[in-house]
């Protein structure tokens, strides 16, 4: 080891020796080791970066172009530790240690390598697709359109439906034809016809929602009572007789799924079946009691199979067509009277839970004159969290805001009373109170009669709230004389604010309501002092609201609108709550007439190419 200008060298080679001071590796460690007194790979790194040129620079090593001048001026490459004139100095003995980083620079630009971020946000696929979906999500829920009726229909009423259901399913199950079974067995040839089911026996049975399938029925340990003919021929002999036979252990589960059609209507849109008949015996006598006992194993067989067969066919049958034919009789658009119709159509497919039905309609009134006109809903939408009654029905202020709308634009708000119409005190008051202006205006028509003219100026609107429903309107009323033969006399017009109160009630399938005067005021929309002068009669015109005008209204409103049910089925014991915007009847369920009875009468006019087009799928049908 020699000490030459200060500096120590190592026979350790270039490759662990590291400056001190300047704060970089140096980049040489390519080069040979260097002899003792000769230059060192220190020297070239520093001449090679900038360093004053020296005799001690190896001829082979070129200076390289001086760098531009730094903003931050020498000082700051002192601070910074580099470009310092003086000497390295190297480490004595000592294992190497590592080098430190070089300290970045944020005033030199990045290494060539290094892309600089851009600005500019990539799209990815996914991204987009996600952003576009939840467009299409808000957009669908922007336009999806709310119920203004809806109904439940809970699990406490399948109990009702399952004991009409199973009896009409029994008289079905009765109409079951199985073909004739015909056979031989070595000598013997045997022919069974004229199957027929004489009863049936359903021991075990569940009805019950499912989600997906809407309606689940289960049966289980059911049997077949059936009666049929036998005859036997043995070479020369014959015999022949009818027989009973029973079916024991049978399964059913079908499932019915509804769903809406494009008119709106509820439909049974299909209905999936497996059938299983697990053993059947019949009890031969005769003279060939024991022939018919070796063939019964292959004749029980053979009907067994054919029974598995015909079971679901005639369920499909009964779901398909009968069923359908009794949803046909809801209601879906239909007139109210000659000015007004309702559209019942469903909004969409009936949604099945575990313990109920929801079924979403449109519940909207139109003038029949305009039957393309609907009133847009921006009523709350009605909701149903109760499960203690067999059926609960819910109604928006827009149902009832419909119906005032579609008979303001039919022209059916308003009265005209004349003459003896009017009530006899009301007409005296009037005709004393407009004295002067009949005077001034014509004195020779004093005697013509009185006409009294109200007229609804905007469809009224209905509030529902917890503590009650009232609906409010305005009207004009006009005061007139009407000589015959002349023009009439017009004495004065007026504003009427009134504010109804509306009790809801059910009965059987009709929606009913009835109206009660609760605030009246009447104003002159010329001048205040106008209305200072008509203030005499606004407890006149009052009665003659409550008598006259009301019970007309409450005739009309008491035929009431039909609740979307098929026929023969009503409601009991209802109970009406009100919310905040809409409100819901509780009730039960009632068969008025017997689902056999409806079926029959909506039944379609020829059965037979419906039934044969109507048969399930081989699959639906579990042998």
């Amino acid at each position: 080891m020699q000490k030459d200008m200060g500096v120590w060298h190592l026979n350790q080679g270039p490759r662990e020796a590291r400056t001190v001071g300047t704060g970089r590796v140096n980049s040489c460690t390519s080069l040979p080791p260097s002899r003792l007194g000769s230059p060192t790979c220190l020297d070239s790194g520093r001449a090679c970066h900038g360093a004053p040129y020296s005799p001690l620079h190896p001829p082979g090593c070129q200076r390289s172009a001086p760098s531009p001048p730094n903003p931050r001026g020498r000082r700051g490459e002192r601070e910074r530790g580099g470009g310092s004139e003086r000497p390295g100095i190297i480490k004595a003995a000592g294992t190497a240690q590592p080098a430190r980083p070089r300290r970045p620079d944020p005033l030199r630009s990045p290494p060539h390598h290094v892309t600089p971020p851009t600005t500019q946000l990539r799209r990815s696929p996914l991204a987009m697709a996600l952003v576009g979906a939840l467009f299409l999500a808000l957009l669908a829920g922007a336009q999806a359109e709310l119920p203004g009726c809806k109904i439940r229909i809970t699990s406490k009423a399948l109990e009702l439906v399952k004991q009409e259901g199973l009896r009409f399913l029994e008289q079905e199950l009765e109409t079951i034809t199985i073909p004739d079974l015909r056979g031989k067995e070595g000598y013997f040839y045997y022919n069974i016809s004229e199957v027929k089911v004489t009863e049936l026996q359903l021991t075990a049975s569940e009805l019950h929602f499912q989600p997906e399938q809407e309606l689940m029925l289960q049966i289980s340990n059911a049997s077949l009572g059936l009666r049929f003919r036998r005859q036997l021929l043995y070479w020369f002999f014959y015999d022949g007789g009818y027989i009973n036979a029973s079916a024991e252990g049978v399964s059913i589960r079908t499932a019915l799924e509804l769903s809406r059609d494009p008119t709106g209507r509820i439909k049974v849109s299909n209905v999936s079946c497996q059938a299983l008949v697990s053993r059947m015996h019949a009890a031969f006598g005769g003279t060939f009691k024991k022939v018919y006992e070796f063939l019964s194993t292959f004749i029980t067989s053979g009907m067994r199979f054919l029974l598995n067969q015909q079971i679901c066919p005639v369920l499909y049958h009964a779901g398909m067509v009968l069923l359908n034919s009794l949803l046909d009789t809801v209601p879906v658009r239909s007139n109210v009277d000659e000015l007004v119709g309702i559209d019942y159509s469903l909004l969409k497919d009936p949604a099945a839970s575990a313990s109920n039905l929801d079924m979403d309609f449109r519940g909207a009134f139109f003038p029949l004159a305009e039957g393309n006109w609907s009133l847009p809903n921006r009523a709350v939408e009605p909701q149903l969290r109760e499960e203690e009654r067999m059926v609960y029905v819910a109604f928006s202020e827009f149902f009832f805001d419909s119906a005032m709308e579609s008979y303001f634009r039919a022209g059916a708000l308003k009265l005209s009373l004349v003459g003896d119409k009017v009530p006899h005190d009301l007409d005296m008051l009037l005709r004393a109170t407009y004295f002067g202006s009949i005077v001034l205006l014509s004195p020779a028509v004093i005697d013509s009669p009185l006409k009294l003219e109200l007229r609804v100026l905007a469809p009224p609107r209905c509030t529902i709230k917890p503590s009650g429903t009232t609906v409010s309107v305005t009207a004009s009323v006009t005061i007139a004389l009407v000589p015959s033969d002349q023009p009439e006399v017009q004495l004065s017009s007026m504003i009427m604010d009134t504010r109804l109160s509306a009790k809801v009630a059910l009965r059987g399938k009709a929606l009913r309501v009835q109206l009660d005067l609760r605030r009246f005021r009447i104003y002159s929309n010329q001048s205040a002092l106008e209305s200072l002068a008509l203030i005499p009669l606004q407890t006149p015109l009052k009665t003659m609201l409550q008598i006259g005008v009301m019970p007309m209204l409450n005739e009309r409103m008491w035929r009431g609108v039909q609740i979307p049910l098929p026929e023969g089925i009503n409601f009991v014991r209802e109970v009406v709550t009100n919310h905040a915007g809409f409100l819901t009847i509780g009730a039960d369920l009632h068969f008025a007439k017997g689902l056999r009875e409806v079926i029959e009468k909506n039944r379609p006019a020829s059965t037979s190419d419906t039934s044969a087009s109507s048969a399930p799928p081989p699959a639906t049908t579990a042998a």
